[in-house]
């Protein structure tokens, strides 16, 4: 039996490359809660260490219970990997029952935010207290939680990744093709938003943006992928605008080589509300992201950003700002290679499956 276990809320397609390469490298036996809203699960026959399906028990929202995860504590195991939500109660329970062995928990969560309240500060502080190591998604999480008297020693940053292996593959057959051309019937820059269309998003902002520059003569089309709540009022938007022959409702994909296509020949990525994991999908991708800068209110992606070379940060809510940014991008930044590679870069250092391994790797072993 392996010495690690990892106990998860849920196998997100999303996440299929760390998983697998956990399971690989460290022949790591892996358990995951059997269901997450509408999100895709990967296929348990690419991890030949895993072991079962957990049930996951709502309680009160959002709290919630995974059947079948206490008892693995006193299972042969030496550490425990486990998804940090301080609202999973049955990790309260595996964190206190380690306190009485010589077992290792280490939480991978997203940390801090800097907007928590006093009571969920001191929830915090009790839950991550619990854990022998915090894994985190990133640099701005370790220095908040520093500053509310975490131990550095125990803070280590894994940030995220997709399916890395995958889209390299994607990657390196990608070149600048006529896709938007065809489709718009110009040669103005394509923008480009992908993930669902929802509301905390605030993709109106893009068309309000779209017609203010519209008329200050600079033109550029717009690409929607993905689908959500929001799409029926941005198409009216669209309408109100008179912007329909600039704007595309490509619908939802799950087709990597469509994905890489689209984002590969956009020239920015806009994402008005929190960025999370679209900031990695455009950037392995070689396209810059546009997103706010109150970090707070932001998904730990957003350090996948480096403002002025693959990206640039506006104020919230700021459609002024917003749409100068834009503008700004448009008409400065034009060396587009220079761009992709600047994007490539942090990608390829740290929001990878194999950094990710690495860093879990040098801790456990």
């Amino acid at each position: 039996m392996t010495n690690t276990c990892l106990i998860y809320n849920y196998a997100q397609h999303y996440r299929k490359g760390v998983f697998i390469k956990l399971d690989n490298e460290l022949q790591c036996d892996s358990y995951f809660g059997d269901k997450m809203g509408d999100v895709n699960k990967m296929d348990y026959n690419l991890l030949p260490h895993f072991q079962k399906e957990l049930i996951n028990i709502p309680l009160i929202p959002p709290f919630y219970w995974q059947s079948g995860a206490v008892s693995l504590i006193f299972k042969n195991y030496k550490h425990y990997i486990l998804l940090g939500e301080y609202y999973c109660l049955s990790t309260w329970l595996i964190l206190i029952l380690s306190k009485f062995s010589s077992k290792k928990v280490h939480l991978w969560t997203h940390g801090w935010y800097g907007n928590e309240s006093f009571l969920k500060r001191l929830i915090k502080k009790s839950f991550f207290g619990l854990a022998d190591n915090i894994l985190l998604y990133g640099e701005y999480a370790k220095k908040l939680m520093i500053k509310e008297g975490f131990n550095a020693g125990k803070l280590h940053v894994v940030f995220n990744s997709l399916d890395y292996e995958r889209q390299l593959k994607e990657r390196e057959r990608l070149s600048q093709n006529s896709l938007y051309g065809k489709h718009f019937k110009n040669d103005n820059p394509t923008l480009i938003f992908i993930g669902r269309l929802t509301k905390v998003k605030k993709l109106d902002m893009i068309l309000e943006a779209m017609q203010t520059l519209k008329s200050e003569g600079i033109h550029f089309n717009f690409v929607f992928v993905g689908e959500g709540e929001e799409k029926g009022k941005l198409e009216k938007l669209v309408k109100d605008y008179q912007l329909c022959s600039s704007v595309w409702f490509y619908g939802a994909s799950y087709d990597e080589k469509e994905i890489s296509n689209l984002i590969f020949n956009a020239t920015l990525c806009i994402s008005p509300g929190n960025v999370g994991l679209t900031a990695m999908h455009s950037l392995v991708y070689g396209t810059p992201v546009i997103t706010h800068n109150d970090f707070p209110n932001q998904m730990p992606e957003f350090e996948a950003i480096v403002a002025g070379k693959s990206g640039v940060f506006f104020n919230r809510n700021s459609l002024s700002d917003m749409t100068e940014k834009i503008k700004f991008w448009l008409l400065e930044k034009t060396d587009r290679e220079k761009i992709r590679i600047d994007c490539f870069d942090r990608i390829d250092q740290f929001y990878n499956p194999q950094y990710q391994t690495k860093v879990i790797k040098n801790l456990i072993n």
